[in-house]
């Protein structure tokens, strides 16, 4: 791999003029070069409603510090709150754990004779300007403008005029922060949480929920004690893959001497470009949450026996069928390339872990398959079938997002067959080249305008393409899309989206998509921008991580002490956590090589391991794991029981292909995850 760029790094993380922390008035200030840029709200630092109407909170009671004290390095404030009920005791704690970022633990203490009824507690910080934008880890990306285009009011939308909320369940949060950027006048400013249930809640497994609320001038931070609302919806949670449900009923009936407490932190920055804003709080959640134990896992070497081992459960050899089927074979017999199916990744992977898995039947698996892929039919502009029913004999499909993958996963299999000598690669090397030619002729045409990221998948097999047979056109498609999804995505005016088959909108393949792209052009061409841009779409496959381990109920994923660190969530649309992420883990570790950045290495390995729970013993997974209050399967009529649940009946084949194919791209690397 190429040397890191020293000077990309100090691009990225020279900033110098932090947050500045002070009281004023006995208030918290957080102010960049002197200018006050979060405040507490006009009409308290302390907020508590005392009732609950329309599916709302009201009637609220807000105060100020009367005390200031100083104990060591922390700055503590105290006050009171007197209600008819009885009197609530208020303390804030503050202090800097490192430059511009401030941690606060915000206490509350009910020492009312009887229980306070239908109370909610809350956090609100104020951030000047208007039309914030903000990224919400794996539910809001800078509004999801483009998801907006397509489905509004399927997914979290938010534009950041005056009256507009965007306020989740702090389970919801891979990465638990909310980010507000102003690129108007280059900062950005962030609201990390230690997510947690809240005792006293009237609803069973109630928790904290945060979010943003945009008012004239200025845009809350908000944490709330269980209230939840988007698209103008109060109580709602986006449950349902193409509709909320209903969520109320959020509030606390506080018994006399209840304390509660909710920790979370202030970290304000200037930003160099728009679009940047989110990238510092992702290693700064990191940091907070240390996600790095991959040791309590199962290792590497089994993984990739039980996954191998399940995947020849899947081999078809039916007359000209030859190959890796995409369902279980009692259901369907369906030869699939690329996205679910990944028939084309066996080609290349076992050829790298031949010798990890020392099975003489690989080398048959390969070339038949291999060969009988090339037999799919290629259509004018490049798209070909990705798909053939083995008892219809027919070819089907031919999706961007899959032919991308499966010319990806060729372009591999060749490059690896060449150093190896041992497959005639003829009928492969023709049905790539015949691909590439007609693929990079729509690319340069002048009328190329690709409606999604999803043909970002294009780029690197081009790539790899223009270096495997020395061809300057596939090299110029391959720029000309890097720097088009380049242009369009890193100032987050629309965020990378539209890489998954059921979900129209921001998601991490998408990102994916344009992170493996941009990468595949640094290490082919050598050009620093393309390392930048690899580590923004990176950044934003990132923010899809879990870096927690969430606290479930009872249900499946209980069942088996399930550790959520490592996990990706899908998408806005689709809320549940899947093994995806695995697939880019070996690039996030390469990019902790060049960007000489050890916490990226450190989490690429727990990408790979954790990922393989949940594994039964015939070496099945299922795709969709409930991590919060979202389902797409099973009885979802009851919003209060769907959080823990587990969809083990879609076992495509791409859950198990893809831990093969990152396999071998570490073995590649001589990395052992």
């Amino acid at each position: 791999m190429k040397k890191a760029i020293a000077t990309f790094v100090l691009v990225v993380y020279g900033l110098s003029a932090l947050a500045q922390f002070a009281l004023k008035n006995n208030r918290p200030e957080f102010s960049l070069d002197n200018r006050a840029i979060i405040t507490a709200p006009q009409e308290g630092l302390w907020s508590v409603a005392t009732n609950w109407e329309n599916d709302w909170m009201t009637d609220w009671i807000h105060t100020d510090p009367t005390e200031v004290i100083t104990s060591g390095e922390w700055t503590i404030l105290k006050g009171k709150i007197t209600l008819p009920e009885g009197e609530m005791a208020l303390r804030d704690s503050y202090r800097e754990i490192k430059k511009g970022l401030i941690q606060c633990i915000r206490r509350f203490e009910w020492r009312g004779e009887d229980t306070l009824r239908k109370a909610t507690l809350s956090v609100r910080m104020e951030m000047k300007g208007n039309e914030l934008k903000p990224l919400i880890p794996g539910v809001l990306y800078y509004g999801n403008s483009m998801g907006a285009k397509v489905n509004p009011n399927i997914i979290p939308v938010y534009t950041g005029k005056a009256g507009e909320f965007a306020i989740f369940e702090d389970h919801r949060y891979p990465m638990p922060f909310a980010m507000l950027e102003n690129s108007d006048e280059m900062y950005a400013a962030v609201m990390h949480t230690t997510p947690s249930p809240v005792r006293g809640a009237v609803l069973n497994d109630q928790w904290w929920s945060m979010g943003v609320e945009a008012k004239e001038g200025y845009t809350e931070f908000v944490l709330y004690s269980g209230p939840i609302g988007y698209n103008g919806r109060h109580s709602v949670a986006k449950a349902l893959q193409r509709t909320p449900m209903h969520y109320g009923d959020t509030y606390l009936n506080i018994e006399p001497e209840r304390i509660i407490e909710k920790e979370f932190f202030i970290e304000l920055y200037p930003i160099d470009r728009g679009g940047s804003g989110f990238q510092r709080p992702v290693y700064t959640s990191v940091d907070l949450h240390k996600p790095y134990d991959g040791e309590r896992f199962t290792d590497f070497q089994a993984i990739i026996e039980n996954k191998y081992h399940f995947a020849k459960s899947r081999w078809i050899s039916e007359g000209d069928a030859i190959g890796f089927g995409m369902y279980d074979l009692h259901r369907a017999k369906d030869l699939v390339m690329g996205w679910c199916g990944q028939a084309d990744s066996p080609g290349y992977s076992l050829q790298v872990l031949n010798s990890e898995l020392n099975d003489d039947d690989i080398k048959k698996y390969i070339q038949s398959s291999m060969d009988f892929l090339t037999t799919y039919p290629i259509n004018d502009d490049g798209t070909f079938s990705v798909g053939y029913n083995v008892a219809d004999k027919r070819f089907h499909g031919g999706d961007h997002v899959s032919c991308g993958q499966a010319m990806y996963n060729f372009a591999k299999a060749i490059e690896t067959a060449r150093k190896s000598k041992k497959y005639d690669t003829k009928k492969w090397e023709e049905f790539l080249k015949t691909i590439c030619d007609r693929q990079s002729k729509r690319i340069l045409d002048s009328a190329w305008n690709p409606h999604s990221t999803a043909e970002g998948f294009y780029i690197a097999p081009l790539a790899i393409a223009s270096k495997l047979f020395k061809n300057d056109q596939y090299k110029d498609a391959a720029i000309k899309g890097g720097e088009l999804f380049a242009k369009r995505h890193l100032a987050m005016d629309g965020c990378y989206w539209g890489g998954t088959l059921d979900a129209t909108c921001e998601d991490k393949e998408g990102s994916w998509a344009a992170f493996q792209g941009f990468l595949e052009l640094y290490e082919r061409y050598g050009e620093e921008k393309y390392l930048i841009w690899a580590k923004h779409a990176m950044d934003v496959c990132l923010t899809y991580l879990v870096v927690w381990d969430i606290p479930l109920p009872a249900g499946r994923m209980a069942d088996y002490n399930f550790k959520t660190t490592g996990w990706t969530v899908v998408s806005p649309q689709n809320q549940h956590i899947d093994v995806y992420g695995v697939l880019f883990a070996p690039e996030v570790y390469k990019m902790g090589v060049y960007l000489k950045d050890d916490r990226l290495k450190r989490i690429a390995p727990v990408m790979y391991r954790s990922c393989f729970q949940l594994t039964d013993p015939f070496g099945s997974q299922g795709e969709q794991l409930q991590q919060t209050n979202f389902a797409q399967h099973g009885d979802m009529t009851n919003v209060h029981k769907l959080r823990g649940g587990y969809s083990e009946s879609w076992t495509v084949f791409w859950i198990t292909a893809h831990f093969l194919n990152a396999a071998a791209r570490f073995v590649e690397m001589g990395v052992t995850p």
